[in-house]
């Protein structure tokens, strides 16, 4: 069953709606998108400072903040472990997804996700809401200290030692070292194969249809272990999601990715 809904469902859906939409230019531009205008209920989640803690020397550019903190900012919004949540943004779910693996990584009820995202939703003419809405509350959910699921550098190195296969979900000219226009330093982790995110996206229906995933991923599908990074922990959730579409649940997520490997260069 896929995670995504269409346009034309959300009228009828029933839970929290987050709006996630962001710009890695310009950190601020989605919550004045937010406010300009959203889905009618929808509250912002913000990747930088919701979904994310502060940077540091190392960890990332978006490094996870703790699953504590993160669960009293859905708390806020009336997000418990049971309440059914839909995400949207305006970038092809990219940080859709990286909401969606937090949720589902701490034991929420697993997300959906609006394929075409806010876009798809004003095609239909929709009105949307202006402003801030007004949250109702709930008790913050009990999680884990630490997110499962995910490696640091130390602990990655580890993994590559037993076995485990690395992909890297940035564009090509990216894991090639040939641009980086974000980190201070170009390349890509040893070891690591190259499989982009935008290669999993369809514009309609949100994801490709299993059989178009299994295909993309192809032999990389035997690995034993599969550890999954990108620039900062962000876009390679989109890769993570094509797998639990297919379901494949094994797959981990380096968080920090590239932007934390390299700042020990």
């Amino acid at each position: 069953m896929s995670r995504f809904i269409r346009a034309g469902e959300v009228q009828a859906f029933e839970g929290r709606i987050l709006d996630c939409r962001f710009s890695l230019a310009d950190s601020g531009a989605g919550r004045v998108a937010y406010l300009e205008g959203h889905v009618p209920g929808a509250h912002f989640l913000d990747l930088a400072t919701q979904m994310s803690a502060p940077v540091a020397e190392h960890g990332g550019r978006h490094p996870l903040p703790s699953p504590a903190n993160f669960a009293r900012v859905l708390a806020d919004y009336g997000v418990g472990q049971s309440t059914q949540v839909l995400l949207y943004d305006d970038s092809d779910g990219l940080f859709a997804a990286r909401a969606w693996w937090m949720l589902r990584a701490l034991g929420y009820v697993e997300p959906l996700i609006l394929a075409g995202g806010y876009a798809a939703w004003l095609a239909l003419g929709a009105e949307p809401e202006t402003g801030a809405g007004n949250a109702e509350p709930c008790a913050a959910a009990e999680v884990p200290a630490q997110w499962p699921g995910c490696f640091d550098r130390e602990a990655l190195a580890d993994r590559q030692a037993e076995g485990a296969l690395l992909v890297d979900a940035r564009e090509g000219p990216r894991y090639r070292g040939e641009v980086e226009p974000i980190d201070p330093v170009a390349g890509h982790i040893p070891g690591a194969v190259n499989l982009p995110w935008k290669e999993f996206v369809d514009a309609e229906t949100g994801i490709r249809s299993p059989a178009q995933l299994r295909e993309t991923w192809g032999e990389l599908l035997e690995a034993d272990e599969l550890i999954v990074y990108c620039g900062s922990g962000v876009s390679a959730c989109v890769n993570l999601l094509s797998l639990a579409e297919l379901g494949y649940d094994g797959a981990r997520l380096y968080a920090g990715s590239w932007s934390d490997w390299c700042s020990y260069l």
